[in-house]
């Protein structure tokens, strides 16, 4: 396996105050995530949404410890991952450092012919995965001695059910009994457009719960969408409608699942941790939780390495 290396995709995220507008700024100029006015336009249409949102963003990453975790949590990833297959395993973000580029040119460098590019997104979207793919593949262009192989999709592997599982048995455990909570698995939502034009994200995240539950068929659940921006129609419902409707009929006990988030970062450590669980506390819902996201879970862990080893047999 000398010749192999592993690259693990992420989104990446500002790893400090300063980096929040450039990353903002990377991810807003990005027409494959997000198409705003003609192409030429976009550049400077994506500066002025950066310039307006860009203070709140940065009070939101100062409240949760002044950065993004997900550099050092996907890093130890890799390091798990690396002993677990005996291949080195790096890291290759899509909006800031480090750069997909740079880690190909150091993968280049080692003396590596093959690379498995391994997308920590379990659910396929085109506005996600199929971006840090292409970008990835343009990227590799300049690297003719590295072949390629891609793992693009894991929403239904058996490990990565049972790292859920795993997750939320021990939440459940929080409760003095288990029949008390009721489930909410959040997962990032998507303009609705993304779906009707055929993409498959919406039917991965539900196979996704589904499978999960088939393990908890005695606790109710509901599946809503977080992170919504713009005024195009997104998937419904969100999870802030979500939860008005479940302590309108009585819900005191809440477990959250955050669903197409393998790492902690933003949208679960602010957005989920803080904002949903004040918006909880306002209409009733006393106890609310949030299941360990699955970081450098043992069982994640197994799951990639053999996503790797089945791709690498597989070649």
């Amino acid at each position: 396996m000398n010749d192999t290396a592993i690259i693990l995709l992420q989104m990446g995220g500002p790893d400090s105050l300063e980096a929040v507008r450039p990353f903002l700024l990377n991810l807003f100029t990005d027409r494959e995530i997000i198409k705003i006015g003609p192409a030429w336009l976009q550049p400077l249409i994506a500066r002025m949404i950066v310039n307006r949102r860009a203070p709140k963003v940065i009070e939101k990453y100062r409240e949760i410890g002044g950065k993004s975790p997900i550099r050092e949590l996907t890093e130890a990833q890799a390091v798990a991952l690396s002993a677990e297959t005996g291949i080195p395993c790096h890291v290759g973000m899509r909006y800031w450092h480090p750069f997909s580029a740079d880690t190909l040119s150091r993968i280049s460098l080692s003396g590596a012919k093959n690379v498995v590019a391994l997308s920590l997104y379990p659910h396929y979207s085109r506005a996600t995965s199929g971006s840090s793919f292409n970008d990835l593949k343009r990227s590799l262009s300049s690297f003719p001695n590295l072949n390629l192989l891609t793992i693009e999709q894991f929403y239904d592997h058996p490990l990565y059910i049972q790292a859920l599982a795993e997750k939320i048995e021990k939440g459940l455990a929080t409760f003095k009994d288990r029949s008390e909570p009721q489930l909410l698995f959040s997962a990032h939502s998507l303009p609705q457009s993304f779906i009707d034009d055929g993409d498959p994200y919406l039917n991965h995240i539900q196979t996704t719960v589904r499978l999960v539950m088939e393990q908890f068929g005695e606790v109710p659940y509901q599946l809503a969408f977080q992170s919504r921006a713009g005024p195009v129609k997104w998937l419904e419902p969100s999870t802030d409608d979500k939860l008005k409707e479940l302590a309108a009929v009585g819900c005191k006990n809440l477990l959250v699942v955050p669903l197409s988030f393998v790492s902690d970062h933003i949208e679960t450590l602010h957005e989920i941790d803080i904002e949903y669980a004040e918006e909880a506390r306002k209409l009733g819902i006393s106890k609310f939780r949030r299941i360990e996201s699955l970081n450098d879970s043992p069982t994640f862990i197994r799951c990639l390495a053999e996503l790797v080893n089945t791709a690498l047999k597989s070649s």
